[in-house]
């Protein structure tokens, strides 16, 4: 399945949710910013990631973590 510049697919990473057409697991930009690095440090060290891709998802988080609906619907 590919949601914009998501995929998950059990073929690659084990359906692990990685940047579309690479093997970019998403959960290694959100580590990158976790430890304080920057985005572009983040893409520098996996060139396979479009800048554009990096931006929409964390676009895509921020929607999801700032509507009250999507948290009590997944967290509550």
């Amino acid at each position: 399945m590919i949601y914009g510049p998501i995929s998950i697919d059990p073929e690659t990473m084990g359906g692990t949710p990685v940047f579309t057409g690479t093997r970019v697991p998403i959960q290694s930009l959100f580590d990158y910013i976790e430890t304080g690095e920057t985005l572009d440090e983040f893409l520098e060290n996996f060139p396979t990631v479009k800048r554009e891709d990096a931006i929409q998802v964390l676009q895509m988080a921020s929607k999801t973590l700032t509507s009250e609906k999507v948290l009590h619907e997944n967290f509550a």
